[in-house]
């Protein structure tokens, strides 16, 4: 089984000069030395445009790391970035890719099925319709409908043992859409 390597940019970015490009180096090192799947999220915080006029020659001397680590990789370690911000992304990060997947947010059917696993997996939603909330969550990603559950689930935990799911689903998606706005849903041909 070919282990997964999972970067996170909260333990990749240093506040001092060349220290995010440093610790970059250690990772594809550490990757080099094995097979192994090198999954790198929040991709835009390290692979962004280095023409941005608001950004410092810090974020030029990353990519540039960045870009040279990547050209090093040997055959046996396959690389995957996720990023919500792919217009963020610099060209010649773009070319270092055979591969490139959009995931567009799930349409009615797709959103009620996702909520109904979510729910089905919680015993204090129990007999909750998802009918009236998909249609709420229209444009939302899988990542927002989770989170949006994951609230309305601690919040009926927090209200045990005889919570009114059907209120706090109410509170929680008011909340939600003043913290949340979906993005624009393309039609599906």
């Amino acid at each position: 089984m070919v282990p997964l390597l999972v970067v996170r940019y909260e333990g990749l970015i240093g506040s001092y000069l060349g220290e995010t490009a440093s610790r970059l180096r250690k990772v594809f090192d550490y990757a080099r030395q094995r097979a192994c799947v090198l999954f790198l999220d929040e991709f835009d915080t390290v692979g962004k445009e280095r023409g941005d006029v608001h950004e410092t020659g810090e974020i030029k001397r990353v990519v540039s790391t960045l870009l040279l680590q990547m050209d090093q990789l040997p055959a046996h370690v396959v690389i995957v970035t996720a990023t919500n911000h792919a217009e963020l992304l610099d060209r010649a990060v773009w070319r270092r890719f055979e591969t490139r997947l959009h995931l567009p947010p799930p349409n009615s059917s797709e959103a009620a099925e996702f909520l109904g696993r979510l729910l089905a997996s919680f015993p204090l939603a129990a007999g909750f319709k998802v009918g009236t909330l998909v249609r709420q969550l229209s444009g939302a990603t899988y990542s927002e409908i989770e989170d949006l559950f994951r609230d309305i689930a601690r919040r009926a935990v927090l209200e045990s043992p005889e919570p009114d799911f059907t209120k706090i689903v109410r509170e929680r998606l008011a909340a939600w859409k003043q913290r949340v706005t979906p993005a624009p849903t393309k039609r599906r041909r």
